[in-house]
């Protein structure tokens, strides 16, 4: 048994965060699969970089009508790579009855602050990928959350990006319930809906290990590099007080199903922290962690999986948490910068594709 299986029998599901023509043409991510990856996230950043950096899509865009806009001739390229994984990673799909198995497709970061734009783009890009394995990702801003209520309520399966705080996690947890209550309502089939909660981490020890630098104190800078893993715990509790709560019985008795935490941002990117500090600590029943390229062959290479380490330390997650408030540190608030951030990135990266594509 390889570490990615191990993780799967103590319940959890890894996933690729890569996707590109040539990983599926070269049978590169057939071979993941076979090895046990459970499904694909994508963002604008890594559609950039597959479009800029390989030749597979010069001769596509060649093919296609002059007359498109550069983001038609761009979804025209993803939505086929987007397809073509969706079909290879099926039979996970259909083994394990629609619980494993997506591909993620992002609306476009222009949309952030637009609900019936984000509503409108996603029923357009589930129309267009037309594989019942395909996630949308949506950001839960304002207009996102908004609109994950409203997608949800028509059996729209979502993968919920950029997700920064407990507070985030409560604000897409009660959107997801709400709109599966409304689909319930409607008489509409609750057992098809699939929806995984992406809260990044690298990210988080990078701005809070900055600030607690900047304090100076001995008693801040113990606290460096801790802050993402104690969130992902702290937010696996909430996870399982809401969904194995008496408060979703009523769905989960109809066959609905929780939304599962997914661990994203899941690279190291501080040299002097373990590669897999994102991943051992984490692993879990009910939770995905999504890895890039370099993490998941870290992951295959030395791997150790613990049993179920995210329950682990729950009192200490928040002792931790109350240790950085106590700071001055607004985890909230800097929760909201880091996903400003975080859509700036996103949209930076999706003009530089649509100037690829143009």
């Amino acid at each position: 048994m390889n570490p990615i299986q191990a993780a799967r029998a103590a319940g959890q599901q890894i996933w690729l965060d890569n996707l590109s023509r040539a990983l599926i043409s070269s049978g590169e991510l057939a071979r993941f699969i076979e090895m046990g990856v459970a499904g694909v996230t994508t963002n604008p950043a890594i559609f950039h970089k597959a479009i800029a950096a390989g030749q597979d899509y010069r001769p596509a865009l060649a093919a296609m009508d002059a007359s498109l806009g550069a983001e038609a001739r761009y979804e025209g390229l993803v939505i086929e790579d987007v397809q073509r994984a969706c079909d290879v990673i099926r039979p996970v799909f259909e083994a394990s009855q629609g619980d494993a198995g997506y591909v993620s497709l992002e609306v476009s970061p222009a949309l952030a602050d637009d609900e019936a734009g984000t509503v409108a783009a996603a029923r357009r890009l589930r129309a267009a990928v037309a594989r019942d394995n395909l996630l949308v990702k949506i950001p839960p801003s304002a207009a996102g959350v908004g609109a994950i209520e409203t997608l949800t309520g028509e059996g729209v399966s979502i993968n919920v990006t950029l997700m920064f705080s407990l507070a985030h996690v409560e604000a897409v947890a009660g959107a997801y319930q709400r709109g599966l209550e409304k689909l319930a309502a409607a008489g509409g089939d609750v057992t098809r809906v699939r929806s995984v909660a992406s809260v990044f981490l690298s990210r988080w020890d990078s701005l809070i290990d900055k600030q607690l630098d900047e304090i100076g104190t001995p008693e801040a800078l113990a606290l460096r590099g801790k802050a993402g893993v104690a969130l992902a715990r702290q937010a696996y509790q909430r996870y399982l007080a809401r969904f194995h709560g008496a408060g979703f019985a009523a769905l989960a008795a109809k066959g609905g199903r929780p939304q599962s935490m997914l661990w994203a941002s899941t690279g190291t990117k501080n040299a002097a922290y373990p590669d897999l500090m994102y991943v051992e600590p984490l692993i879990g029943p009910e939770t995905v962690n999504t890895l890039p390229d370099a993490t998941l062959a870290a992951f295959i290479d030395h791997g150790q999986v613990s049993g179920n380490t995210v329950a682990q330390g729950a009192d200490a997650a928040a002792a931790h948490i109350a240790a950085l408030a106590a700071l001055g540190l607004d985890l909230d608030v800097l929760g909201e910068r880091l996903q400003q951030d975080g859509l700036a990135q996103f949209a930076t990266a999706f003009g530089k594709l649509l100037e690829l594509t143009a």
